[in-house]
């Protein structure tokens, strides 16, 4: 068994430790006091049974409370009173100076929680180790100075979680649509660098990916752009080919000939277009940026944003190469092509390319070849989205949606961000952004309550207050922040034109962003609360109405204050194993609710329920209505690349059923022997879950690539503890 020290790093489990430490605060109780041999060994023997019964790694934290639990059951106050007060000791010591050992752990490479936190960084290279250096200082001045000590507490014990206190020391928000449009048609400045219009589709990439290396640069959640805002530059390079072939045949004197010179020039649009995607692909797979990964990129493939005509077949032409190099995927280090995290692709399903004679069709079924191998794209239904929020549009970076613009059929809202194509009357998304997130555990509610119905609601609306207050505080944060600080952001295009020292308060209301009200573990909160599955109508009525009671809270906070809140089904990552360790320390082992190492994504069916994929994404319909701020559903399912007939008929439920979904299957490889199939998750002999390539054995992690769907984007770094068995346990569901 494993045990995490207070450093992040992992060391095996010594039970002579323990009882070392009893020992030490016996020694120091008067002799009338002290407990005999047997008793001593005897709270060893129930700590080491309650550390094995966890099933996971344990935290010294947790080892320390165990230890003074079964030192209280056997009544020795004064040996507990002293080996309280040397915890308590210890404790102010660490609080003088909090980050120092977790700064050297990651300097050291032996943060073991550090390399599991994000899937897609690599905590060993230099700029990486530089932003978590720097996350470590920003959580420590968080913690003891901008967050109240109820907040830190609350988060501290898995109650809520406050996203991202390692960049909140700045005054930074958390993902963003870009508004590539402006930037590219009316200009940009780029490191004090005027950047004007491309005059060619290839231009245009180019200045697209140095664009979002700037934005995730001053940002620390995703992005996405849309190819819509390159797909005009096609035709730009259309007419200059045009002419250049024109004036080539000429000087050769050869006969002029529009058909002949068409041809030749559609020729070199179609190299153009491989080659500006190639650009986009390999620059965003190879980028680092100042937080240490590949940028944190979508790209939203939707035919009906651009008008019907030749601008929408030429996005199409942009689409097919897109898919078409994803479908090829990058090649690692060995050459060998395999499935990149980045960009994540999505491919809006719409009348004129869902159905077999729709004009965009074969698009589709290139969509579902590229899924089918590759994971991508996930899919929106544009038919279910306008009937949830009256628009189309995409989400920022994984599966934060912005709320439907309110402002400009009236036109009250006006150009508050200055942007170059600004069109009164017509809905804006590019531009706008997300504040933050904090996120409720609903598995904790329903746990507080032990059960009873009355405590739940009274519980749900008091932690609900909570993390008000601390979105409230993620707001007032980012109040008068000069547009300086971020220049690529706020004053070149990517977010808004505003002048030099102009503060951006004016964006934080009204809606032009949103702020999130996260949760997580619907599934486990409805079985502690009603013993059932919310596949089941019982629970699905419970989970509902819990769903409505996030919503109702956003909607009063909303009208009150002028800040658009929404409802966001967390992608906890770390967060799935802090919370079900958090659950296990305050509540024990309850089935079905606390008995694994992570808690469920949202309000997604439990991986482990058996339930075909169709009858999956039709009872989560129900809820991702009710997570307006954002939400992905998934199925899983066995390799479909012989079988895209069943890929296109997933395609169509989700067309016909729900807003946002995807495909979860797999893409390995073992750089050992060469095994393309499923890299397998088994125990090592500490009991720890680790990856193992059935065909040769291999465990090393740095010699195999893995690619697997964690939380709406895919992950290829490796995971914690209980997101590996969260994984391990996933149910096909094709």
């Amino acid at each position: 068994m494993i045990v995490i020290k207070r450093s992040g790093e992992e060391v095996v489990f010594d039970s002579s430790k323990i009882e070392n430490a009893v020992r030490k605060a016996n020694n120091a109780t008067t002799e009338t006091e002290q407990m005999d041999e047997m008793t001593l060994r005897r709270i060893t023997d129930t700590v080491v049974k309650q550390c094995m019964e966890y099933n996971r790694a344990v935290s010294v934290e947790e080892i320390q409370d165990m230890v003074e639990t079964a030192i209280m059951a056997e009544r020795a106050f004064q040996v507990a009173h002293n080996y309280i007060t040397y915890r308590y000791e210890r404790a102010l010591v660490r609080k003088a100076n909090t980050t120092d050992k977790q700064i050297l752990s990651l300097i050291g490479r032996y943060n073991e929680e550090a390399k599991q936190e994000n899937s897609n960084k690599n905590p060993t290279v230099n700029s990486t180790q530089r932003d978590y250096m720097a996350g470590e200082v920003s959580k420590d001045i968080t913690r003891r100075f901008l967050l109240p000590p109820d907040i830190v507490d609350a988060h501290e014990k898995g109650i809520i979680h406050f996203h991202d206190a390692d960049y909140f020391a700045q005054p930074m928000y958390n993902c963003c649509l870009v508004n590539l449009e402006d930037m590219l048609q009316n200009g940009t400045v780029i490191s004090e660098t005027m950047i004007e219009k491309p005059h060619s589709f290839a231009t245009a990439c180019n200045i697209a990916t140095q664009i979002i290396a700037q934005v995730a640069s001053n940002q620390y959640g995703g992005q996405t752009i849309t190819l819509s805002h390159l797909a005009p530059f096609v035709e730009v390079s259309r007419q200059k080919h045009r002419k250049n072939v024109t004036e080539e045949l000429a000087a050769a004197g050869v006969e002029l000939d529009n058909e002949k010179i068409n041809k030749i020039a559609e020729e070199r649009v179609r190299k153009e277009i491989k080659t500006g995607v190639q650009t986009i692909q390999y620059q965003i797979i190879t980028l680092m940026t100042t937080n240490g990964q590949a940028p944190f990129v979508t790209v939203y493939m939707y035919l009906d944003e651009v008008p019907e005509g030749q601008t929408r077949d030429d996005l199409a032409l942009v689409i097919e190469e897109t898919l078409r190099q994803r479908i090829q995927g990058v090649k690692n280090e060995k050459g060998v092509y395999i499935t990149p995290a980045f960009p994540k692709l999505i491919y809006v399903l719409d009348e004129d390319n869902i159905h077999e004679d729709s004009k965009y069709y074969e698009l589709t079924k290139l969509a579902a070849t590229c899924t089918a191998k590759r994971m991508v794209p996930d899919y929106i239904s544009a038919k279910v989205m306008r009937e949830l929020k009256g628009d189309v549009y995409g989400c920022m970076g994984c599966r934060s949606f912005l709320t439907p613009d309110r402002f400009t059929d009236t036109g009250t809202f006006g150009n508050p961000e200055h942007a170059g194509n600004y069109q009164p009357g017509v809905h804006k998304y590019y531009g706008r952004f997300n504040q933050g997130v904090v996120t409720i555990n609903l598995v904790d509610v329903a746990c507080s309550s032990d059960g009873d119905m009355e405590k739940f609601w009274q519980i749900l609306h008091e932690r609900l207050d909570l993390c008000h207050r601390a979105l409230r505080i993620r707001h007032e944060h980012l109040l008068g922040t000069p547009s300086d600080v971020a220049p690529i952001l706020w004053q070149n295009g990517a977010i808004a034109r505003l002048a030099k020292g102009e503060v951006i308060d004016k964006l934080l209301y009204s809606g032009y962003s949103t702020i999130s009200l996260g949760y997580a573990g619907l599934a486990e909160c409805v079985y502690r609360m009603m013993g059932v599955s919310h596949t089941s109508e019982e629970g699905k009525k419970f989970g509902l109405a819990v769903m409505q009671a996030l919503n109702d809270a956003c909607t009063t906070w909303k009208k009150a204050e002028n800040i658009d809140y929404s409802v966001y089904g967390t992608p906890i990552e770390s967060t799935t194993y802090k919370f079900a360790k958090c659950l296990q320390e305050r509540f024990g082992i309850i089935e079905h609710v606390t008995d694994r190492n992570y808690i469920t994504n949202s309000y997604h069916i439990h991986v482990s329920e058996e339930i075909n994929a169709f009858d999956k994404l039709t009872k989560e319909a129900q809820f991702q209505q009710l997570s307006p701020g954002g939400a992905i559903s998934y199925v899983e399912v066995p390799n479909m690349q012989n079988n895209i007939q069943a890929v296109l008929a997933l395609m169509k439920h989700i067309y016909k059923t729900i807003m946002y979904a995807e495909l979860n299957t797999k893409s390995d490889y073992c750089q050992v022997c060469g095994y393309d199939g499923e890299i397998q998750i088994v125990e090592d002999n500490n009991g720890k879950l680790i990856w193992k390539c059935p065909n040769c054995g291999n465990t090393d992690q740095d010699k195999m690539n893995v690619a697997r769907r964690t939380c709406g984007y895919i992950g290829t770094q490796f995971w914690n503890q209980g997101r590996t068995q969260e994984i391990k346990e996933r149910v096909l569901h094709l």
